[in-house]
């Protein structure tokens, strides 16, 4: 599998391609930061790490870019600590986010789950219907009559699960475990971030009340 480093210190992103060349993923450096998505597209990779601050425009910047025609996974590596800048980096696009100095251990393991969650994702893939609304898994798409919204992998995931249990509310850590596989590593905020960009998507279909919350509960939507 193929894996984009979008890095600016040549020593991080050297001994970040160093480690996954160990674990035999093929590595890709960007050393052109005026032009990441013309070697996004050339390498069409599999997953994206991506650093916040960058030369010429920000990881933000660049992880809106890519969500414009990809759902590809993107983690984001950065030295900032602010849980703002976490939340910022979901609502962006960002499947994770590893903070620097990071434990080399640690970011291989969120990789591979990444990877595993994303490519590996073996449940029926047929369409999921509830009311008006349909989840076409195979396209990453939920309709709503002639429109839709398209989803990131996490996102599809939450609307999958909620699909499956119409009418009945689905816990926090039943969500993770489908998400993220288990708790470890987990920000508290992950998952509220991400339903928060969720509900954001469903409100241009109209959706603006679909999941309901219920304080230590979890989520549902009606079936």
């Amino acid at each position: 599998m193929k894996i984009l480093i979008i890095e600016d210190d040549t020593v991080i992103a050297r001994s970040l391609a160093a480690e996954l060349d160990r674990w035999q993923y093929d590595t890709y450096i960007i050393e052109n930061f005026n032009n990441i998505m013309s070697t996004y597209n050339e390498v069409n990779p599999h997953l994206v790490l991506l650093d916040i601050n960058l030369p010429s425009f920000n990881g933000y910047h660049w992880c809106q870019e890519i969500r414009k025609t990809s759902n590809v996974p993107i983690i984001f590596i950065s030295s900032r600590t602010d849980s703002m800048d976490q939340v910022m980096a979901m609502q962006m696009g960002g499947d994770d986010f590893i903070e620097k100095p990071f434990n080399m251990s640690v970011t291989i393991s969120k990789i591979q789950a990444l990877l595993r969650r994303t490519y590996d994702f073996t449940e029926a893939r047929h369409d999921l219907t509830v009311g008006d609304c349909r989840l076409a898994a195979d396209e990453a798409k939920l309709y709503r009559e002639d429109a839709s919204v398209g989803l990131t992998l996490t996102e599809l995931q939450i609307v999958s699960l909620l699909f499956q249990r119409a009418g009945k509310f689905v816990s926090r850590n039943a969500l993770i475990e489908k998400c993220w596989e288990s708790e470890h590593f987990i920000d508290d905020n992950t998952l509220a971030v991400n339903m928060t960009r969720l509900r954001k998507k469903l409100s241009t279909l109209g959706l603006t009340d679909f999941i309901e919350t219920k304080k230590n509960v979890g989520y549902r939507i009606e079936g």
